[in-house]
């Protein structure tokens, strides 16, 4: 069982920089692999960044690319999303979510229904 809680979100100017959290509760954290997903208005809901910790990759969408970076601190139980340079298009509810991972694979990285277990969401907004 997994309990995630996000925070970090909020409103910048074109540019800016903001740093996501996700604290997980779990029997069993470092079997977990997790990711970032975001749901824009009128969009369909995307990857963002993935982490297996088994192998230290990290995977992340083309669109923020360069400009993100996915890490986790194993003693805290905590995901982090640090966004740099922030634009429009970034604007979204972000979500962290998280799943066994035994049944991770490349493939499905990116993909929403592979993960069991999903935080509350926290919005991003950025001005133009």
């Amino acid at each position: 069982q997994v309990h995630l809680v996000e925070s970090g979100g909020g409103s910048v100017q074109t540019g800016g920089s903001l740093r996501l959290s996700c604290v997980a509760s779990a029997a069993t954290y470092i079997n977990y692999c997790m990711a970032w997903f975001r749901q824009a208005p009128g969009k369909q809901r995307e990857g963002v960044a993935s982490i297996n910790p088994t192998y230290d990759h990290r995977y992340y969408a083309d669109s923020v690319k360069d400009r993100v970076t996915i890490s986790r601190d194993n003693a805290k139980k905590t995901l982090y999303l640090d966004m740099n340079n922030l634009k429009p298009e970034d604007t979204a509810m972000y979500y962290c979510a998280a799943q066994q991972c035994h049944s991770w694979s490349y493939s499905t990285r990116f993909n929403g229904a592979k993960y069991t277990y999903w935080g509350q969401g926290t919005q991003v907004t950025v001005s133009s």
